[in-house]
């Protein structure tokens, strides 16, 4: 006996791109459920358009914020069950060439901007942390890149000159010195953290003198 085929129910097909003539986000496609996740978790707004209403991001938005927007509609899609096609450039977790590197930089930036702006002890210790943290700290792992860098080197080079004049052999030295770098700031991160917070500094209270001595004496 021939079974019959499931009957699935397939989703109208969304895709959210940006329109190269207004630069506006637009999500065409969809139902009536995919309309609702669009505006509720996207911010898009319903627009009339010559084969029937579309969605589009209102206008005026920086480009990330048309990315983060875009990015969470389309994850709020997907788990609903929906067929999404989004633009590589609208998508937040996409990483373009020298994202990586861009990303890199603006985690420094981040870093000394928030010590920068530090209030408290514990906030300076928490940049420290992430400087110079035993596994994944900034320093350990400039380290590691120096060290494989220096044994690489090491092997390709030929013959070497005297210790003291082989710059490739010095990264050894390079190394250690990161490395008394980072136990002299997890020091310093260790004093940071145990710091008690200090109260606010509070107004002296205004001299409040009698009344009866600063009347005048007639």
């Amino acid at each position: 006996m021939k079974q019959a085929e499931p009957d699935f129910r397939v989703l109208e097909y969304v895709t959210i791109t940006k329109d190269p003539r207004t630069d506006l986000v637009v999500a065409i496609g969809g139902t009536e459920k995919s309309a609702a996740i669009l505006q509720r978790t996207g911010g898009f707004l319903s627009a009339p358009g010559p084969r029937g209403d579309y969605h589009r991001l209102p206008h005026g938005l920086p480009i990330e914020q048309q990315r983060v927007k875009a990015t969470a509609a389309s994850h709020a899609l997907l788990a609903a069950g929906h067929s999404v096609h989004l633009d590589p450039a609208l998508n937040m977790l996409a990483v373009p060439p020298d994202g990586e590197r861009e990303a890199a930089l603006r985690y420094l930036a981040d870093l000394a901007g928030r010590a920068t702006v530090a209030t408290t002890s514990s906030e300076v210790a928490e940049v420290l942390t992430e400087v110079a943290a035993p596994v994944d700290g900034l320093l350990p792992l400039a380290r590691e890149v120096i060290v494989r860098s220096w044994i690489t080197a090491g092997e390709l080079q030929g013959p070497t000159p005297s210790e003291d004049l082989d710059p490739i052999g010095r990264l050894g030295d390079t190394a250690d010195s990161l490395t008394a770098a980072t136990h002299a700031i997890l020091r310093a991160r260790n004093h940071a953290a145990s710091q008690a917070p200090q109260p606010a500094p509070t107004s002296p209270l205004p001299n409040c003198a009698p009344a009866a001595s600063r009347r005048r004496r007639r």
